[in-house]
């Protein structure tokens, strides 16, 4: 385990933390004055090794050598000119730090990036971090990698677990739930919706099924994943017979068919290594995706539970009726498919280059 240190003074400016994978959904902006919750679990911290953050430079302003040698392969809107390597922690995790409050422009209902750190050191002053609450954004800190330094807290030791581990102590991330307008009174104006988190690990698993798919058709299993990727997959590829079999696989499910071409496959959530398949399987093209979603892909649980109210007790959850199912279709992130398939080499090729100018209107089409 570390805690962070402010850089100027070394005065400690969070608790311990252990280090977990990032969060597909850190950089997800989702609908329109909507209350997110907090983007990581209290004791832990994430590392986004990709520039993120301002100052951003225009695409005019930087040739596509420049754009490439950032793993950039296709025109976006702007780039990161900031420092890579930012550590994302839960707001409640800080400690000696203080808002700046000339700093907190560029907002709708609470703080964004604005043009800078928001928050600085109380003991020196040294701006450290960006605290961001605004709506339709994760609520994060996110630290500066030049203003802090990480030490190791003695005696702690985190131990990674294994897959089989996993499997045991891992939980499923919910296909649905109750999503709250900001500012909602008692949060009584809310909805039942699919997860902004699924939403945002079906855009990068998209894009990487779109990579894979060589512009042929393609088919994923009935049930839960083709109601989140059969569709966009029809909308996006050509029609005709399938040439493309994508097939979840992973541990405690059994092996995968030699003829699967792409392997849908869960990441491990402290180290953020996709789970490695053995055999013929080994040469499928691997599509990512977060443990939770995996696993409720894989093991789902037969309806999601309605939180207990009134006076039953902690940890009671209550089964009759089932939650309610959202009244639209599944519709993949845009800003989290857009910014993992400029990533991906295979953007370069014609027709993938063609979806991603035509963005815009595969969402108002509902595709997105």
């Amino acid at each position: 385990m570390f805690v962070f240190v402010c850089a100027g003074c070394g005065a400690r400016l969070t608790i311990p933390l252990s280090q977990v994978a990032l969060p597909v959904h850190a950089h997800q902006k989702y609908g329109n004055g909507i209350q997110l919750p907090v983007l990581m679990e209290s004791g832990t911290f994430a590392v986004d090794p990709k520039l993120w953050g301002p100052p951003w430079r225009r695409w005019d302003e930087i040739h596509p050598d420049g754009a490439a040698a950032r793993g950039i392969y296709a025109p976006v809107h702007a780039l990161s000119d900031g420092t890579p390597g930012m550590i994302v922690i839960a707001p409640g995790d800080t400690r000696g730090t203080a808002l700046i409050p000339e700093e907190g422009g560029g907002y709708c209902c609470g703080l964004d990036w604005g043009d800078g750190p928001n928050m600085a050191c109380e003991a020196c002053g040294l701006p450290v971090a960006n605290r961001i609450d605004d709506c339709s954004l994760w609520q994060a800190v996110w630290l500066a990698p030049n203003a802090v330094r990480r030490l190791p807290v003695d005696n702690t030791d985190t131990t990674t677990l294994s897959w089989a581990e996993l499997l045991v102590e891992g939980k499923g991330t919910p296909p649905f739930e109750p999503i709250t307008r900001w500012g909602s009174l008692l949060g009584l104006d809310h909805w039942w919706s699919w997860s902004p988190q699924w939403e945002a690990a079906a855009g990068q698993a998209l894009a990487h099924l779109l990579a894979a798919s060589d512009g042929q058709p393609m088919t994923v299993p009935h049930g839960l994943i083709a109601e989140v990727f059969q569709r966009a997959l029809d909308a996006l590829l050509p029609a005709g017979p399938p040439a493309r079999r994508a097939v979840l696989a992973g541990p405690g499910l059994s092996v995968p068919d030699a003829d699967a071409d792409i392997l849908l496959l869960p990441t491990h959530p402290q180290t953020g290594e996709p789970w490695s398949p053995t055999g013929p399987a080994a040469s499928a093209y691997p599509v990512p995706l977060p443990f939770g979603v995996w696993m409720w892909l894989a093991f789902p649980e037969p309806h999601l539970h309605l939180p207990a109210s009134g006076t039953m007790p902690d940890g009671v959850l209550r089964d009759d009726p089932p939650s309610p199912r959202p009244h639209h279709l599944f519709r993949a992130d845009p800003g989290t498919f857009r910014r993992t398939l400029v990533r991906l080499p295979a953007v370069r090729s014609p027709w993938l280059r063609e979806i991603l100018e035509n963005l815009t209107w595969y969402m108002r089409t509902g595709v997105f």
